[in-house]
C-alpha cells in the first residue's frame, strides 16, 4: 500500500469514527500530581534523496545506526519535560561495526495552557550510513560487509509547534502526556503551526560543508480518543495530520581558513505527513501503554530530485502518580502568581 491510500484509509477511519461520537465526554485531570514514565523507544531517522523519475531514478538512503533509546519523562501541572539516552549495555546497541557510530539525544518540553499545546525541542544526531548498499554495490554482503558510513554527518535542530483543540471535551493531553484521562470517546480536528532551524554539518574527504535550512509550516489533524471496557481504563487514539509549508536553505563548504565558498540560497515548497496510534491503560496510580507514530515530510530540491526525511518511532511506557511534594507545589503557586499562563 503506498503512503497515499494509507493516509487516504486512516482519514476514513477517524471520519467514521468521529461521526459516532457524543456529546457527554468528560476529562479527570491529573494536573495536582506528579507523574513520572519511564519509556523505551525505538527512532528511526532516514534522508532519502531520489534523482530522476519514480521507477528508474536513483535513490540513496541514509539512516542513522537505530538504537533503543531510554527516556525519563516528568509531569507537573501544564509542564512535561522528557530526557532521553542511549544505553548501551541493550543487545541491539552494538552492531557499530557494519553501520558505525550514532549518537542520538532529544529534549522536549510541552506546555499546556487553556486549549493551547505548546512544544519546543531540540533534538542532535550524528553517524549516518548508506543504506540501500546492494543498489550501489551488487557484491555486497549484508551482515558481512560493512556499510559505507558518514560518521562526521551532523543535523542538530531546534523547533517547536503550536496547536490548538478545537474542541472542549476533547483532551489532547490524555494522548500526548497522560496528565488527563478522557472516560468518553471524543474526537477533535486540531489545527497546529510547526517551525524548525536544522544545522547540516559533515565533513567528506577532508572537506567541510554546512547547511541552515528554516522551515515552517501549517497543518490540519485530527484525533480521536476512543475509551473501551466497563471501567474505562483502556483507551485506543489514532491520528492523521497533513500540512505544507516554506523552506530557505543556505548552503556552502569551508576552507581550511574559515572562509565559505560555493555558497547557495534556495527556498523550497515542503509538504508533510503525519500518522500514529496510541494504546494505553490508565488507573489513578498506575498507567502503561504504547506509541507508534510516522513523520513524513519531503521537498523538490529541482524538477527531478526529491529530498524526504522520514521518521518512525515506537515507545513502550510505564507510568506512577504520586502527589507532590510540598515544596514543589508551593513554589510552582508562587510562581503562578507571577506567571498566571502557568
Amino acid at each position: 500500500m503506498s503512503p497515499k491510500s494509507a493516509a487516504a484509509l486512516l482519514f476514513v477511519l477517524v471520519m467514521v469514527m468521529a461521526k459516532a461520537q457524543t456529546d457527554t465526554t468528560k476529562i479527570k485531570s491529573y494536573a495536582d500530581q506528579v507523574m513520572v514514565r519511564i519509556n523505551l523507544d525505538t527512532n528511526i531517522e532516514k534522508y532519502v534523496y531520489t534523482e530522476g523519475p519514480e521507477d528508474k531514478g536513483i535513490e540513496m538512503s541514509y539512516a542513522i545506526n537505530n538504537k533503543t533509546r531510554a527516556s525519563v519523562s516528568i509531569d507537573y501541572r501544564i509542564i512535561s519535560a522528557t530526557v532521553s539516552f542511549t544505553p548501551n549495555f541493550l543487545p541491539d546497541n552494538n552492531d557499530n561495526e557494519l553501520k558505525g557510530s550514532s549518537s542520538y539525544a532529544d529534549f522536549r518540553f510541552r506546555f499546556f495552557p487553556k486549549k493551547f499545546i505548546q512544544t519546543v525541542y531540540y533534538k542532535n544526531v550524528k553517524g549516518f550510513y548508506l543504506e540501500n548498499m546492494k543498489d550501489f554495490f551488487p557484491e555486497w554482503r549484508e551482515g558481512i560487509d560493512p556499510y559505507l558510513q558518514f560518521p562526521d554527518l551532523r543535523i542538530q535542530s531546534f523547533g517547536g509547534s503550536t496547536a490548538y483543540v478545537l474542541k472542549n471535551d476533547f483532551s489532547l493531553k490524555s494522548i500526548y502526556t497522560q496528565g488527563e484521562w478522557q472516560k468518553q470517546s471524543r474526537g477533535s480536528w486540531v489545527p497546529f503551526v510547526d517551525y524548525d532551524l536544522s544545522i547540516f554539518r559533515d565533513i567528506l574527504n577532508g572537506q567541510k560543508s554546512k547547511e541552515t535550512q528554516y522551515s515552517f509550516g501549517a497543518n490540519i489533524g485530527y484525533f480521536y480518543n476512543w475509551v473501551l471496557g466497563a471501567k474505562k481504563r483502556v483507551n485506543i487514539a489514532p491520528n492523521v495530520s497533513l500540512g505544507f509549508g516554506g523552506m530557505f536553505s543556505s548552503s556552502w563548504d569551508i576552507r581550511g581558513d574559515g572562509t565559505k565558498f560555493n555558497k547557495e540560497n534556495t527556498q523550497y515548497l515542503t509538504f508533510r505527513f503525519a500518522t500514529g496510534l496510541h494504546i494505553g491503560y490508565n488507573t489513578d496510580r498506575i498507567l502503561f501503554g504504547g506509541k507508534f507514530n510516522v513523520n513524513a515530510s519531503a521537498y523538490n530540491e529541482k524538477s527531478d530530485q526529491t529530498v524526504q526525511n522520514n521518521n518512525l518511532y515506537g515507545l513502550l511506557y510505564i507510568g506512577y502518580r504520586f502527589p507532590p511534594p510540598k515544596v514543589v507545589e508551593r513554589n510552582y503557586d508562587k510562581i503562578q502568581k507571577k506567571i498566571p499562563v502557568l
